[in-house]
């Protein structure tokens, strides 16, 4: 059976592009005769709020949307993100790095131009890569902060090609059979203090606990699934089909942000906006 799942996050309130995500969801769980799923991704301890997560259930009630019992909290499935993360250190793909933020950006900084991820973001320059195992052993002990950043180079030599099966479409159209390109990325953060796992990981994680045989999101997530098949290859977890669908973008063409009120559902619906007047602007 199919199994599709919405995952927001309890960090703010929906909005419409949250509505066509969802209703998209339901809509394709429906028509397989399958199962829909919601997950709520509340893993940032510092952005997310409970008020958040109860505004996500009533907004989805009033948009007609029902879902399986219990909802999956990644802040309950700590200890399999963390078995994620052993895993991936026993394969000797994972190793720490202990530049804060500000060094990072420095470093960048006076080297621009600098490589960036498909999200801009300028790519990790490897400085603790380059550490022996011992000198890694010696700052954690001494209680240096550090993260777990994925060795990008050993990770996709280890798994091999990385592809996925898209029936959506991507940024340029992409769709069918995708040959990823996971090293766009560099070596991506899995794990830090004060998040255990980052979304990479945990979506994957999740996936694979929740049995979901299709991901249904947004097209902005289009070139982070060929880092997530490269994760799920290397800890051996089944692959879903993808759909990237397009996304719902404001009067100035960006896409919409959990601090647009234009396009709030708790704003529209105090217009005295129905679900069915969703349906009609998120274009279902």
């Amino acid at each position: 059976m199919s199994v599709f799942r919405f995952a927001p996050s309890p960090n703010g309130y929906l909005h419409l592009g949250h509505a066509y995500s969802a209703l998209l969801n339901a809509d394709m769980a429906r028509v397989r005769g399958g199962r829909l799923l919601l997950r709520i991704e509340d893993i940032d301890e510092t952005r997310c709020r409970p008020e958040y997560e109860m505004a996500i259930y009533e907004d989805l009630r009033w948009l007609g949307l029902s879902w399986e019992e219990p909802v999956l909290r990644q802040s309950q499935n700590l200890a399999a993100y963390q078995a994620a993360l052993d895993a991936l250190k026993a394969q000797e793909v994972l190793y720490p790095a202990f530049e804060s933020r500000a060094e990072i950006a420095r470093f960048v900084a006076e080297c621009e131009p600098w490589p960036r991820d498909p999200d801009g973001a300028p790519l990790y320059p490897g400085m603790s890569r380059q550490l022996s195992a011992a000198k890694r052993q010696e700052r954690m002990a001494s209680g240096v902060p550090f993260v777990w950043r994925l060795d990008i180079a050993k990770a996709i030599d280890r798994a091999g090609a990385v592809n996925w099966q898209e029936s959506g479409a991507g940024p340029a159209g992409e769709t069918g059979a995708i040959s990823a390109s996971p090293a766009q990325w560099g070596d991506v953060i899995l794990g830090r203090r004060e998040t255990p796992a980052s979304y990479h990981l945990s979506v994957v994680v999740d996936d694979a606990a929740q049995n979901v045989t299709n991901v249904v999101r947004g097209a902005d997530l289009f070139h982070a699934t060929g880092l997530h098949r490269l994760l799920q290859m290397l800890l051996g977890l089944p692959e879903p089909a993808y759909h990237h669908h397009r996304l719902i973008l404001d009067a100035h063409g960006r896409k919409l942000s959990k601090s647009s009120q234009a396009t709030g559902l708790r704003e529209l619906r105090g217009q005295g906006k129905s679900p069915a007047d969703i349906h009609r602007m998120t274009g279902l």
